[in-house]
């Protein structure tokens, strides 16, 4: 794909792709995400051909499920009511206390990858095992604190 080419071809994506990055991300992050694509679909301009509206489509969905991912969470407190912050500390502990009555491996997982913040990759090299095998752990762990929570508090 020429220069020229790929300039018609981004003027016409690029309100289509916005609108797919602002349905992920909102007005937050829309445009930046839409110019990482745009970026990354120059770098393969050579290969391209005309329409790339699927690839670019795709890009897209993908850069914004990435961003949604680094997004650290947050909880929104109603201003001035005490009782939703005693509410969640109440919650918390309980899960702690279901988290301390698993078995050591999904324990130290889970508070390795939630508390600590520590990447798959990571925890797998200090468990000396693979990643696949951490997640399903995990997700194991995960599992059971849920149905101990539901059976216990619920």
């Amino acid at each position: 794909m020429t220069q020229e080419e790929f300039r018609e071809e981004a003027r016409r994506l690029r309100p289509r792709l916005i609108n797919v990055a602002r349905h992920f991300l909102g007005d937050d992050d829309a445009e930046d995400t839409v110019q990482d694509v745009l970026l990354r679909l120059w770098q393969m301009a050579g290969d391209l051909r005309r329409p790339a509206d699927a690839l670019a489509s795709t890009l897209t969905r993908n850069l914004c499920i990435d961003r949604l991912r680094r997004r650290k969470p947050t909880v929104e407190l109603a201003a001035g009511n005490e009782a939703p912050e005693a509410d969640n500390d109440e919650r918390l502990e309980r899960m702690m206390n279901v988290v301390d009555s698993l078995p050591d491996l999904q324990q130290t997982i889970l508070r390795l990858r939630h508390i600590e913040g520590m990447e798959m990759k990571d925890i797998a090299e200090l468990f000396g095992s693979n990643e696949v095998a951490i997640r399903k752990a995990l997700s194991r762990a995960r599992q059971a604190v849920r149905q101990q929570y539901m059976k216990k508090y619920e």
